[in-house]
């Protein structure tokens, strides 16, 4: 079928538009905002550039997957799809983070401003709890340091629990957040076939294993809670669509969970909803809100009130790292540097996504046409255009959820790995292009994540 001229360049426009914007952020600040406090903005970022052996691997297993993954996502059954993906997404994770050695992954857990320095330094849980937000203040004489004092606890808890077991080792903490984080991707693919088809599925999974988002998803908490997250909308769309009250708690309980991991993610909110409006069924949401407040209750009686530690992070945040990076800027710099994460390839979706989002396929009747090849034909393609509103409609809700995010002030800079939670819903959106071009689009993801991790020393 021919892409009518318009789609084309809207799509092209589309992409303009997501390059111009990187452009524009990355070459304003020394002209205009001169007090940014990165080197290489937008991102979180140095310029080295760094061509070594241990290159040629990640570039390999990247050209490997581009080739093999959509052949593969056809071919194989639903459990080994799921499995083909966990595996492939660990690979690829971990290819990028190796370029530079063990130190690709333990690094960043390596510095005292990450969450491993406070939790090493944990005597009682008990105690932790119970003095947690009086500890939050710069001004406080045992402050905790940044990751720590600008979440809940949570995340503060699951390194804490790695201590406990003996996972002391800075790789071996990274090979633990890389082994969790990569379920993600089964999370979502068991969301995309629950409130659309297989197939919806199967054309998703090789653009989640490549998203450039990878560069980021091993060595940083956020990539954690995208995991715990991916997981809780999974449960619920499997409660709204079965009706079991399981999955409805189980969905709650991780969602709640999520509220306690980083302040950003009742944002959720927004995903959660969605999931129930495609799903068509409201019925799990009473047994979600109970199971999150189960979580809620948890922590309130282990000494920690959310309401009331969200003022005082906020006091943090605006005397600290936040007072150097203008409103002004990064309202808008937020996206440009999310853009690194999905690719221009998801900003050329954006029009397809606007269309697929108009479509009333889902109104049109669900049985097989017996009327010969063309009633057929015409099944296949509301099919296809059902679950191409069932994309639209979650990254729709991902790319709100970001621009609130953006629009509060409380996410200014290092969004690239901030709205990880958010973006997995968003990097599966080529799909929705014409099939040609497919597969040059997924290349250029697999590029770009090399390019970052090859020429810019991230702090993530």
């Amino acid at each position: 079928m021919s892409v009518p001229p318009s789609h084309s360049r809207a799509a092209a426009l589309s992409a303009a538009a997501g390059l111009t914007l990187v452009l524009v952020a990355h070459f304003l600040p020394p002209l205009t905002y001169k007090d940014i406090d990165l080197q290489y903005p937008p991102l979180h970022a140095y310029w080295d550039p760094r061509f070594v052996t241990l290159t040629i691997p990640a570039v390999a297993v990247g050209l490997l997957l581009w080739l093999t993954l959509p052949l593969v996502a056809r071919a194989v059954s639903w459990r080994t799809l799921l499995l083909v993906a966990y595996v492939t997404t660990w690979t690829w994770t971990m290819a990028l983070a190796m370029t530079d050695g063990k130190d690709g992954l333990a690094s960043v857990f390596a510095r005292r401003q990450e969450y491993v320095y406070d939790a090493q330094r944990v005597g009682s849980i008990h105690t932790m709890m119970h003095t947690f937000i009086e500890r939050i203040p710069l001004d406080s004489p045992h402050n905790w340091y940044v990751h720590v004092a600008g979440h809940p606890p949570g995340a503060l808890l699951f390194f804490v629990l790695l201590d406990r077991i003996g996972v002391t080792g800075f790789f071996s903490i990274g090979l633990v957040v890389v082994t969790l984080a990569s379920t993600a991707v089964v999370a979502v693919l068991i969301t995309l076939r629950t409130l659309g088809s297989i197939t919806l599925a199967r054309e998703a999974m090789p653009w989640l294993v490549l998203a450039p988002s990878a560069v980021w998803m091993g060595v940083n908490g956020d990539a954690l809670f995208t995991a715990v997250a991916a997981w809780g909308l999974a449960l619920l769309a499997i409660a709204a669509v079965t009706r079991h009250l399981v999955p409805a708690i189980g969905s709650g309980l991780l969602l709640g969970l999520c509220v306690y991991l980083s302040y950003g993610l009742p944002l959720l909110g927004v995903l959660a909803i969605t999931v129930l409006i495609i799903a068509k069924s409201w019925r799990p949401l009473p047994w979600a809100i109970g199971g999150a407040m189960v979580v809620v209750a948890m922590f309130t009686a282990g000494g920690f009130s959310w309401w009331e530690a969200y003022p005082v992070l906020r006091e943090r945040y605006y005397a600290g790292i936040a007072s150097a990076r203008p409103y002004s800027y990064w309202v808008w710099a937020d996206i440009a540097a999310w853009t690194f994460t999905v690719g221009l390839a998801v900003w050329a979706a954006f029009p397809h996504a606007v269309r697929a989002l108009r479509s009333r396929s889902d109104d049109m009747g669900d049985g097989v046409g017996e009327g010969g090849a063309e009633e057929r034909d015409a099944e296949r393609e509301n099919a296809m255009r059902r679950d191409h509103k069932v994309m639209a409609q979650l990254a729709a809700a991902a790319v709100l959820t970001i621009g609130l995010a953006a629009v509060s002030g409380m996410s200014k800079a290092e969004t690239e790995r901030i709205f990880l939670p958010f973006t997995i819903w968003v990097v599966a959106l080529p799909l929705l292009l014409p099939t040609r071009w497919r597969s040059p689009l997924l290349l250029s993801q697999v590029v770009l994540a090399i390019g970052v991790q090859t020429l810019l020393l991230t702090r993530w």
